[in-house]
């Protein structure tokens, strides 16, 4: 196997370059998953070890997506996963897995679980997962999650977006506007995240 490139070492790009010519490309999700690895390898975002997954499911993504590269399970940046804090971490996962396009794929667990770990971050979504831009979440998430995306007709931001849906099917409504329009915290939920 290929050894990944030593953190800190190779920039950002060089690590792109590297994982895009070890992909298998076998759906859009290894564009995804390379900017992510990219981002994970230098130390960005907020994923943790093994991108948030069991170390099984860990190396069956590498194996099926990085077939040749040797990825090594601790995130370069130190995170370890805490989803003590996490407690609607199943909550999630059964809301995108019961929309996902590809259901019986073993790569919409991985990114369902992706997506869920990058949850657990204080940045945009997107920042945390490593993503280099709203629209690679956006396309990740229309691809894979496409009713998801498909509901999210008023571009809220992702993070907010999938905690307002798990809280409106429990019947919990925490905004004290009538609706968005009205909001004093619209900015803050439908604003830019750049």
């Amino acid at each position: 196997m290929n050894a990944i490139p030593k953190p800190g070492a190779p920039s950002l790009e060089q690590h792109y370059r590297y994982f895009k010519r070890h992909s298998a490309k076998i759906s859009p999700n290894s564009e995804w998953l390379c900017r992510m690895l990219s981002s994970w390898s230098v130390g960005l975002g907020a994923l943790p070890e093994a991108l948030g997954l069991e170390p099984v499911a860990f190396r069956h993504l590498q194996t099926s997506f990085f077939h040749s590269v040797d990825i090594p399970a601790p995130a370069p940046s130190g995170r370890v996963a805490d989803f003590s804090r996490m407690l609607e971490r199943e909550d999630l996962i059964r809301y995108l897995h019961a929309r996902a396009a590809y259901p019986e794929r073993e790569e919409t667990a991985w990114i369902t679980a992706i997506l869920v770990a990058g949850c657990l971050g204080d940045d945009h979504l997107w920042q945390d997962l490593g993503l280099w831009s709203r629209q690679d979440l956006s396309g990740l998430i229309a691809y894979n999650f496409p009713t998801v995306a498909a509901t999210n007709n008023r571009d809220m931001k992702w993070k907010k977006f999938l905690y307002k849906q798990l809280c409106e099917a429990e019947g919990i409504y925490v905004c004290r506007a009538p609706s968005c329009d009205v909001c004093v915290d619209y900015s803050r939920c439908f604003g830019s995240e750049d």
